[in-house]
């Protein structure tokens, strides 16, 4: 199917609005793959949003719910009426109608479930905190028993009739709900009909606790090559299932939390996000860097007479602090990687940080000797080439140590290394900087003047 123009479709839907004609207006979305469906509701008004979803089929309905942003999905479920909205949850996933649930008001979410058919298979996935592999995961349809034969199993699925996305693995089950095994389609096709289940299946199966945090989750789908993970409790009974398409979600949302972090903002936000919520998300950051550059003033202030002195010293200001906290930078962002996608561990620490330090150094050394040059061809002092990548070749060391060790002594403090990392690596590259320029000018002062 070719690429949809959404705003040629948006615009026909917008004239059927216009003129009342509904059943135009269901069918210009109706024919809309769900992604598109969803990006084009987005763009409607709350008043057309309100009339044209409840006489969408249910399904269309549902896919919009999951498709939408979070909070607009919120927004749209909160001013429906408590029936349409139960009819709408019935038909969504069992991990999508938990996480609407729990992005609305209490009390509707109340009412909209006391009104479900099928309440029953989502109130357990509520019971879980949203971040973790129990928040995340949906309810485990497709479970075999392990001592049905190969055909019970097969006249078992028939019976259920599951939907294809939901079959990768068929999890078995004891008389207790305890996971002890898994077995493949494959693996069930081709067996001989009288087999048990028990006898084919593979019993050491890769499994999550529920409390686990959603990260740890994904990183076992991603290192084993998962389509579905199971959850379970502390004594192993199954809860429920984490799939690849979650997968995707969690991996998304974690590396756009982590980009936002890095990048001073305390709360993802979209583009388009209002200017006192921007203010309360951005500006804390903000504040905070503040105090931390009061630190370099600090230092600055201590060598003024330095300063005084050798005015020329300004010059080079930005060059030692500049090149250096991108090399602070280029080394947080490998090591914060590295904690996130559990490549690296605290164990890794000291491995980590001397390879920063030799690549530190071994930047330094080249980056140094050419601000030595141009220090030297601008025709200062000649001691000011020396002052100038002598101290460039100690701060880039400093700041590789930084950049390893900040992540890694916030990683053992519980804190999420992206958070304050990129505000604390700078603010030491920054004053190191300082501090090894001018200390170093005030050692050759005699030479400068």
């Amino acid at each position: 199917m070719a690429p949809i123009d959404i705003e040629k479709v948006l615009d026909r839907v917008r004239q059927a609005l216009a003129e009342s004609d509904w059943n135009r207006a269901v069918d210009l979305v109706e024919a809309l793959r769900p992604p598109d469906q969803a990006d084009l509701f987005a763009d409607l008004p709350p008043t057309d949003q309100d009339e044209l979803l409840p006489r969408l089929e249910l399904e269309d309905s549902a896919d919009i719910l999951e498709e939408l942003e979070e909070e607009e999905a919120a927004e749209v479920a909160g001013r429906l009426g408590t029936n349409d909205l139960a009819r709408i949850l019935d038909e969504m996933e069992p991990d999508e109608a938990a996480d609407l649930l729990g992005d609305i008001d209490p009390r509707r979410a109340k009412e909209a479930l006391a009104a479900m058919g099928e309440a029953e298979e989502i109130r357990p996935l509520l019971e879980h905190e949203d971040e973790t592999a129990g928040g995340l995961m949906t309810s485990a349809k497709m479970t075999l028993h392990e001592s049905m034969t190969v055909d019970q199993a097969i006249a078992h699925l028939r019976v259920i009739g599951p939907e294809a996305e939901a079959v990768y693995y068929l999890f078995v089950l004891d008389d207790e709900v305890r996971l002890v095994g898994v077995v493949s389609l494959r693996q069930l096709i081709s067996a001989p009909s009288d087999r048990r289940i028990k006898d084919i299946m593979e019993t050491d199966v890769v499994r999550v606790q529920a409390s686990a945090d959603q990260e740890e989750a994904a990183r076992l789908m991603s290192r084993y090559d998962l389509l579905a993970l199971p959850v379970v409790d502390q004594e192993n009974h199954l809860l429920g299932l984490i799939t690849h398409d979650d997968l995707v979600d969690v991996l998304e949302e974690e590396a756009t939390e982590d980009i936002y972090r890095l990048g001073g903002v305390l709360k993802e936000h979209p583009p388009d996000i209002g200017v006192p919520s921007a203010l309360r998300s951005r500006l804390p950051w903000l504040a905070l860097n503040l105090a931390t550059a009061l630190i370099s003033a600090t230092v600055l202030k201590s060598f003024q007479s330095v300063i005084a002195q050798v005015a020329i010293l300004a010059m080079f200001f930005p060059v030692v602090a500049g090149v250096s906290g991108s090399a602070g930078t280029q080394a947080l962002t490998v090591v914060v990687r590295g904690l996130s996608l559990g490549e690296l561990s605290l164990r890794d620490g000291l491995r980590a940080l001397g390879r920063e330090v030799s690549i530190g150094l071994a930047n330094g050394l080249v980056v140094g000797s050419l601000v030595s040059i141009v220090a030297t061809l601008l025709g200062g002092p000649p001691a000011l080439g020396l002052v100038a990548g002598l101290a460039t070749l100690l701060n880039m060391v400093a700041a590789g140590i930084a950049g390893a060790a900040v992540p890694m002594v916030m990683e053992a403090l519980k804190v999420d290394p992206a958070l304050a990392s990129p505000i604390l690596v700078s603010t030491i590259t920054d004053a190191c900087g300082y501090t090894f320029y001018l200390g170093l000018a005030t050692l050759l002062l005699a030479r400068l003047v």
